[in-house]
């Protein structure tokens, strides 16, 4: 059953944010025009993607997960949940200012498996488009009073993105995806969102969206300090491979595909997400057709692979 690549169904997700360009960009065939985000790769409950393929087609990643734990080379004595959700969020408007918490904060107070740390490889921005990262506040305090008070152009650190930027997003970071930017995220398999600041929106029934400043408070990294994390890159054959991230929760990395490579599967199981161009994948003498916009896993046990084209994926593991 593990010999070949599982390609996932993206689960859409309606934001009030959202946008179009879903569909202009990867071809999806989105639910309105507020489509926010594409949940490529989720076994999270809020959203587990559609196996498309092979013995398990027509089941959701949740349901390989609990039931074929021999594909991830799940422990079968540990009752976990799966470990990483990826996304492609389009931000027609700004997003909500947020933060999120860590693992410790999540099990606690909220009785979830995982807090969220995330990180965004930047697919497209418009000129002079901005996220939110980080704050100015030297102490508790001072967030405090700033987020009472609703000083938010004092409070926010703002920073210019370009596509092909890449930013990391521990757990405890205020943060915002500003208008015009579509990212690829891979984070915790999270939903976990505490609302900072939502620029006075109201909800489609009149209602103003609700905050979550207490916790906020509570989980917000003070003071603010950019993460430091090492990039690395190297040549075999014809791909390129950078490492954006090699952190607690994850490994994420850009490839960029230009001839041919094989490869051996070293990580447990790899995600997979086909960001420009075209390839083909081939599996013990069975070939696969990538293009643009598919999301696949690669499972424990493929041992040997080979990828042919000339694509750009971004690929993650635990």
């Amino acid at each position: 059953m593990n010999q070949e690549p599982i390609f996932l169904q993206p689960v859409f997700q309606e934001r009030i944010w959202g946008g179009k360009k879903l569909t202009a960009l990867f071809g999806y065939e989105i639910p309105s025009e507020q489509t926010g985000e594409a949940w490529v790769i989720s076994a999270h409950p809020h959203g587990p993607s559609k196996i498309i393929n092979g013995p398990l087609a027509g089941k959701t990643l949740l349901d390989a997960w609990e039931n074929h734990g021999e594909l991830f080379h799940k422990k079968s004595s540990v009752n976990e949940a799966y470990p990483l959700l990826v996304k492609i969020l389009d931000a027609n408007d700004n997003l909500s200012v947020q933060v999120h918490p860590d693992d410790e904060f999540a099990r606690n107070v909220e009785n979830q498996p995982y807090g969220k740390t995330e990180c965004w490889y930047v697919l497209d921005a418009e000129p002079g488009a901005e996220i939110i990262l980080g704050h100015h506040a030297k102490t508790k305090e001072d967030l405090a009073a700033k987020m009472d008070h609703g000083d938010w152009a004092q409070l926010l650190q703002r920073v210019a993105v370009n596509k092909g930027d890449f930013i990391y997003v521990p757990s405890g970071t205020i943060h915002a995806i500003g208008k015009g930017i579509v990212i690829l995220e891979t984070q915790q398999s999270s939903d976990i969102t505490y609302r900072v600041y939502d620029y006075d929106r109201k909800d489609n029934k009149g209602n103003p969206r609700e905050l979550h400043l207490d916790k906020a408070k509570q989980v917000t990294n003070i003071p603010h300090q950019m993460p430091k994390f090492e990039q690395q890159s190297y040549q075999k054959e014809g791909l390129h491979v950078q490492q954006l991230v090699k952190e607690t929760y994850f490994t994420v990395y850009h490839w960029k595909l230009s001839g041919e490579v094989t490869q051996h599967l070293e990580a447990d199981f790899l995600q997979c997400s086909v960001i420009m161009g075209n390839a083909e994948i081939h599996v013990n003498n069975k070939s696969y057709t990538l293009k643009k916009g598919d999301n696949f896993i690669l499972p424990y046990g493929m041992d040997t692979y080979q990828l042919v084209g000339n694509a750009e994926l971004i690929v993650s593991h635990t």
